[in-house]
């Protein structure tokens, strides 16, 4: 195949109008959100809390419709096996802005945190924080990396260009423009990203529908023509396995950075519930036209087209639907925005996830474990190289690493199982307590482990019941595998036992110090009667470097940003002990 003209213009034209984007938001925003001591590291976390309902809709959009988001949901409407009834995504990922916005948007915004780690380091310390960082972390430099992995393989579908070539190309400019301006060059980018995204798969759809090698995809919805009806159907040995993902996409989708940068950017705690209803309602629209092209791949004689007479699904290229169907069902010229649409989806959630990763760090690890007295200039360089490296270990993984989607697809799993029952412990149940998130943190890994992970060819050691083995044939090599499937919800299971773990081990362990039936010099964690874990609960800020202060010496607090909302919480020990004053939000001590 020779070289795809108009592929290359897209390439080149969208990748220069992205980095103009990018670099203008940074000089239009270089001095928003600075503080008056001249403090940028929260402005290039959260954009100095200043973003609108029209810029903040986007991002929080673009974040979601990513190139996973697109390409995924074509393939599964596209796969005989499953169809529209297991391209679940859309769905999953619209229902958990919705209950995002509704239950844990508000709170997490009025009290002004930075990061999604900061209530937990406030409650739990320091060195759990450390802990819940390493899931975090794994999510967003796995997904970085799986979806610049699929950007290598769309372009070599519709340009014969060198994959390597063009996956570093778009990961530099991804990480330029993040490291120049942050959130607001991350923010200002998704919107044209978004555009792009829209108008590029909408132009394609048409075209391709009106393709004579296309049949009615109303008829292919229900009948067999060139393989199973594109519908799907979810059969009743399944309907446990359906579930489980299904929760996962909903609340697994909650506790992820880069969905608290948004909120946490919002211009109030209002701004941030509307702004999770705005991104949900525009995840559905966005996926409309990669549902329309997995039919039309499903709906497809393939032999009348360039690509040949094998189907995709028979030589294995099933991911890449949408890039084919933008191939070989579409005139050249159209597939020049269906290439800047590919390319923008994968771009608006690599900068995304890079930006979280480094935030994260540079705040709550380099900055509350290990530097606390570091000035604001050190934790912006902190921060600046930590998006370079993150950015080159997510490039290097999507070139060297063959199983980048099973690592994404375990890592999201231990989000969902670890890390969300922890944040409803944090904000919702009262009393829980260092000892209890460490149980439930083990428990979760536990059991999500155990139960193996076929995309890494991880075997489990816990068979949960209706257990059943797999195979999977590979039509290239006719190469047979045979792999274990799980279809007991054992991912939800997983999660509500790391959260009833945390909540019983929390008052077992409260009980047994308070009761005097363990002495207080075994509370090693500081987490029940020391007065380290009493300085936590207070919300206080600590005057010198040493642990042994008395609550005495405690710094005065300052009235919080915005008005206290009594009651948003059921946790109250998060919020303030006394109710005569609300706290400074954590972490904003100058």
């Amino acid at each position: 195949m020779g070289i795809h003209v108009e592929g290359l213009v897209a390439i080149v034209l969208f990748y220069v109008l992205i980095l103009f984007v990018g670099i203008w938001a940074a000089w239009k925003n270089k001095n928003s959100g600075v503080t008056a001591d001249g403090h940028r590291s929260e402005s290039i976390m959260v954009g100095g809390r200043d973003i609108g309902l029209f810029v903040g809709g986007f991002t929080m959009t673009a974040t979601w419709v990513g190139g996973g988001y697109i390409n995924g949901t074509a393939e599964y409407v596209y796969l005989p096996d499953f169809g529209l009834a297991w391209a679940q995504a859309p769905f999953g990922y619209a229902l958990s802005l919705v209950v995002g916005g509704l239950f844990f948007a508000k709170p997490m915004r009025s009290q002004g945190y930075v990061t999604m780690l900061d209530p937990f380091q406030q409650l739990y310390g320091k060195r759990m924080g450390g802990l819940l960082f390493i899931p975090a972390l794994m999510g967003e430099i796995f997904w970085s990396a799986a979806i610049l992995s699929a950007l290598g393989a769309t372009l070599s579908v519709i340009v014969d260009i060198n994959i390597n070539m063009s996956v570093i190309i778009s990961a530099l400019i991804a990480i330029f423009y993040t490291l120049v301006g942050g959130l607001y060059s991350v923010a200002y980018t998704d919107v044209v990203q978004l555009f792009c995204i829209f108008l590029g798969l909408w132009i394609s759809v048409p075209f391709a529908l009106s393709n004579p090698a296309v049949s009615d995809i109303s008829i292919t919805a229900k009948e067999v023509v060139y393989q199973s009806p594109w519908l799907g159907k979810i059969v009743s040995d399944d309907k446990w396995l359906w579930a489980d993902n299904f929760c996962l996409l909903i609340l697994g989708g909650i506790p992820w950075q880069v969905y608290f940068q948004r909120v946490l950017s919002a211009s109030s705690a209002t701004y941030a519930q509307v702004l999770s209803f705005l991104a949900a309602f525009g995840c559905l629209v966005m996926a409309v036209p990669s549902v329309l092209i997995g039919a039309i791949g499903a709906s497809t004689d393939w032999n009348q087209t360039t690509y040949g007479s094998i189907p995709p699904k028979d030589k294995d290229e099933s991911e890449m639907i949408l890039p084919i169907v933008l191939q070989h069902l579409c005139p050249p010229y159209i597939s020049f925005f269906g290439l800047g649409a590919v390319s923008a989806a994968v771009m608006s959630s690599a900068d995304s996830s890079i930006l979280s990763a480094s935030s994260m760090f540079a705040r709550n690890i380099y900055q509350e474990a290990f530097r606390q007295l570091a000035s604001d200039r050190e934790i912006v360089w902190v921060m600046r190289c930590t998006i370079f490296v993150f950015g080159a270990a997510a490039t290097a993984m999507a070139l060297l690493t063959g199983s980048v989607y099973g690592l994404w697809y375990l890592s999201s799993d231990l989000v969902y199982v670890i890390i969300f029952p922890q944040l409803l412990s944090v904000l919702f149940v009262k009393g829980t307590n260092t000892y209890g998130s460490v149980a439930g943190y083990i428990f979760g890994l536990l059991l999500r482990i155990g139960g193996g992970e076929p995309y890494l060819k991880l075997p489990p050691f816990i068979y949960y019941p209706g257990w059943v083995t797999q195979e999977r044939v590979h039509h290239l090599t006719g190469d047979v595998e045979y792999f274990i499937q799980q279809r007991f919800p054992f991912k939800s299971v997983s999660m509500v036992a790391s959260l009833l773990a945390n909540i019983i081990f929390s008052y077992l362990t409260k009980y047994l110090f308070e009761s005097g039936i363990l002495s207080h010099k075994y509370d090693f964690l500081d987490a029940v009667v020391s007065k380290h874990s009493k300085e936590i609960m207070d919300k206080t800020t600590l005057v010198g470097n040493h642990d042994n202060i008395t609550l005495a010496e405690m710094a005065p607090v300052r009235q919080a940003l915005g008005p206290p909302l009594a009651g948003t919480f059921r946790n109250n020990e998060i919020l303030s002990d006394d109710g005569g004053s609300s706290p400074e939000p954590f972490g904003n001590e100058d």
